[in-house]
């Protein structure tokens, strides 16, 4: 009797593959730049919103911060980096860790004070805090009793 051969299965890996094939096919239809450019995957976040800020967490396991990039432009949000692949010794009989470039992009719901972001990494997560302007925040509004019965 043939013992068959079992093959882990990474859903992660089988997306990322097909995130490829898809980018190839369009830089294949509409041209654009090469694929080495190209962020290779996409870190997982939240986003938070407050009366005064969006508040945006993103899972870096590993990573320092000189190894990360955090740009605002207008309403959109940028950060970006590379998670080098480590040096071993043996031989690595699996690896389901996520190296290479990597890129977070999102356009703020609503206007921002690109002067007072602040991000700061610890224990593995990124939080980047972006201020409203005056405008984007609410205003409550104070409502008064007309006492003539109008």
């Amino acid at each position: 009797m043939e013992r068959q051969a079992y093959r882990t299965r990474n859903p992660l890996a089988e997306f990322d593959e097909l995130i490829n094939q898809m980018g190839g096919l369009i830089e294949s239809t509409v041209g654009g730049v090469p694929s080495t450019a190209m962020p290779t995957w996409i870190p997982l976040a939240d986003v938070t919103e407050t009366d005064d800020s969006y508040q945006v967490d993103v899972e870096l396991p590993g990573m320092k911060s000189k190894d990360i990039d955090v740009e605002v432009s207008g309403q959109e949000l940028v950060i970006s980096g590379e998670v080098k692949e480590r040096e071993r010794k043996g031989v690595l009989r699996r690896g389901t860790r996520r190296t290479g470039r990597f890129e977070y992009r999102m356009l703020l719901p609503g206007e921002v004070n690109t002067e007072g972001v602040k991000a700061q990494v610890s224990d593995g997560v990124l939080t980047v805090t972006v201020p409203k302007t005056e405008v984007a925040k609410p205003r409550h509004i104070e409502i008064t009793e007309n006492k003539s019965g109008r």
